[in-house]
């Protein structure tokens, strides 16, 4: 794990050493080898000596679960029975409670889905049981309801195509059946209309093979019934032209 909270100063080349003379450690763990100063190490304050440490001797993960070092317990979760870490919720430091929201079964993962953390939220809503996606839906981080628009089931995703936030928009045009983005044609922005146009059933596709947005247009001209795009031969935009152009000629091609 990295240290993104590292001391000014600290340079990244610098290796932690602990003090191997008060390691309760020194005359069991590492006369065995089973510890290593300034690489296998459970009390540096090194998340990578740490972790290296306890994936050799996990036996030591619970006792790490109530330490005063944040990245500690973070690494700890990973490795200590699960029963052990459920209290970790709760726990006063985020990157613990992510650690504890990728170690947790999907069915017990609802608990932490309205964590005060937008990415221990996005954790919960890519491992969260998709039927019990429904509760992030409304969540205040439109990345979190992105990830719920990437899981949700079709049949309830109609219930996000008027979400605030483009990309979850995007998301939704890209993932519901082509009969169900009618709805989404009017969109107020280009890009999820240019996905709607490329999706939606041809007959539908049609209505926006005059949409004021050349991205909009070039996604209908690949899609609309071929009568209707003779319309753009002419389109003021040069791969709006060759788009029309290229499937009147390939369907004149199949008809000869």
């Amino acid at each position: 794990m990295s240290d993104h909270r590292r001391r000014p100063g600290t340079h990244l080349t610098q290796v932690p050493l602990a003090d191997c003379t008060v390691c309760p450690h020194r005359d069991t763990l590492k006369v065995a080898g089973r510890c290593v100063p300034g690489d296998v190490c459970l009390v540096a304050q090194s998340g990578r000596q740490i972790d290296r440490f306890l994936r050799r001797n996990p036996e030591f993960a619970e006792s790490c679960l109530e330490d005063d070092f944040w990245e500690r317990r973070a690494i700890a979760v990973r490795y200590a029975p699960m029963q052990a870490i459920l209290s970790l919720a709760r726990d006063t430091d985020e990157v613990v409670r992510r650690a504890v929201a990728l170690r947790l079964p999907p069915e017990a993962l609802a608990a932490l889905a309205r964590d005060q953390d937008r990415e221990v939220r996005i954790t919960v809503a890519s491992r969260l049981p998709a039927e019990q996606l429904e509760v992030l839906i409304s969540d205040p981080d439109y990345m979190v309801r992105q990830r719920v628009a990437e899981r949700l089931p079709h049949g309830r995703l109609t219930r996000m195509t008027d979400d605030p936030e483009r990309e979850v928009r995007k998301e939704v045009a890209r993932r519901l059946p082509g009969f169900a983005l009618k709805r989404m044609a009017a969109d107020a922005d280009p890009e999820v209309r240019a996905i709607v146009a490329a999706r939606m059933l041809p007959e539908d596709a049609a209505a926006l093979l005059h949409d004021p947005e050349w991205r909009v247009r070039l996604g209908a001209a690949g899609n609309a019934p071929i009568d209707a795009v003779a319309a753009l031969v002419e389109d003021s935009d040069p791969d709006v032209r060759e788009r029309a152009r290229a499937r009147l000629t390939e369907f004149l091609q199949t008809e000869d």
